[in-house]
Formats: C-alpha cells, sequence, structure tokens
C-alpha cells in the first residue's frame, strides 16, 4: 500500500488523538488526512479511488452515525470505522447495519486499527473495481442497436433461436447473426456470461 494510493481520512474532536493516529498509520505508510471537526472534513473531502474513514462517534457538531447517514445520502460511498470511549452494543448494531466497516473502542488497540484500515481499504477497492467494471458494460451495452438489444432481453430470458425468430417475425439466420453481434459488442464469451453481465446491468 503506497503513499497516495491508500488514502485515510482522520476525524476526531480531540487534537492529540488525531496527531496520535496520524503518527501511527503514516509509519504504516498510509496517506493521512486529519481533522478535528465535521466541517473541516466536508470542505476538504474529495472522491477519492482508495479511501476510508476513521471516525470519533461523539463529535460535537454531528453525531458519528448522523454523518455516516448523510454521507451515504449524498453518494459517498466512504467504508468508515468508528472510534469510540463510549460506545455500547445497540450503537454498535447500529452502525454496521448502516455499512460501518468497523467499531473499535478507545483506546484503540494499534494492531486491530490498521487491520481495520487495510480490510476498509480493500472493501473500497473492491466497490471501485465493481463500479468500473458496470460502467464499462454500460458502455457496451451502449452499442447495440435497438434490434440487438431486443434480441439479447429473450436470449437472457432463456428463449430458443426458434423462439425469438417466431416472436420477432424474422428468420432464425438473422437472429442467430445478431446473436453472435451481442456477444462480441458485450465482451463475453458464453450465454451464462451474457446473462451475468444483464443481470448486473438490471442492478
Amino acid at each position: 500500500m503506497s503513499t497516495g494510493e491508500n488514502i485515510v481520512y482522520l476525524l476526531d474532536d480531540e487534537p492529540e488523538m488525531v496527531k496520535a493516529l496520524t503518527r501511527l498509520l503514516r509509519a504504516k505508510r498510509f496517506e493521512v488526512r486529519g481533522f478535528t471537526s465535521v466541517r473541516a472534513f466536508l470542505d476538504a473531502y474529495r472522491p477519492e479511488p482508495n479511501a476510508c474513514l476513521v471516525l470519533d462517534v461523539a463529535m460535537p457538531e454531528l453525531d458519528g452515525l448522523e454523518l455516516q447517514r448523510r454521507l451515504t445520502n449524498q453518494g459517498i460511498v466512504l467504508p468508515v470505522i468508528f472510534l469510540t470511549g463510549h460506545g455500547d452494543i445497540p450503537m454498535s448494531v447500529r452502525a454496521m447495519k448502516a455499512g460501518a466497516a468497523d467499531f473499535l473502542a478507545k483506546p484503540v488497540d494499534a494492531a486491530a486499527l490498521i487491520r481495520a484500515v487495510r480490510s476498509a481499504l480493500k472493501t473500497a477497492q473492491a466497490r471501485r473495481q465493481t463500479i468500473m467494471e458496470a460502467a464499462e458494460l454500460a458502455n457496451r451495452l451502449a452499442t447495440l442497436t435497438p434490434r440487438e438489444r431486443e434480441v439479447m432481453e429473450h436470449v437472457v430470458a432463456g428463449k430458443l433461436t426458434k423462439q425469438i425468430a417466431a416472436d420477432l417475425g424474422t428468420g432464425e439466420q438473422n437472429i442467430k447473426l445478431h446473436r453472435a453481434h451481442i456477444m462480441k459488442k458485450m465482451g463475453v464469451r458464453s450465454l451464462a456470461d451474457l446473462v451475468r453481465a444483464a443481470e448486473r446491468l438490471r442492478g
């Protein structure tokens, strides 16, 4: 994990905590951007390909769980590791259900935090890969003609060539040609791959 590729946003209202955790994380070659206020973090935040947020639950301006909710509502999908000095089980459950990557108690165990950060960054990387693959599929779908899209819908529904030809009022040879073009344009080699691609495009 090299500096510049893996960014850890650190948000805690205690300056000394920010300093200590920044030193710890930088020693492990993470790029750290520390903040002591929610406003400062929101003003400075920029979407990064591989990033996570280490967040104190008890921020004075805005509860950490509420900040997590707002980020999600704004479409900011950032793995969050919560820190708390007085967390309880219900709070932990709420955080995890809302998509938190981890929930650690203060004083923070250094090894546990490093493990949590590495795991969160892997999650961010996996999400980025999924987004990139979905965008590539959408671009490929856009290259299909209206007729090819129509044929593709019938193919992924499991219909035979003969059935598709009858439904669309054309010959089987035309359907076979359309199907070959669809497979090539969508970058797939089998019907199973095409079905999986269609499912991902749906959602």
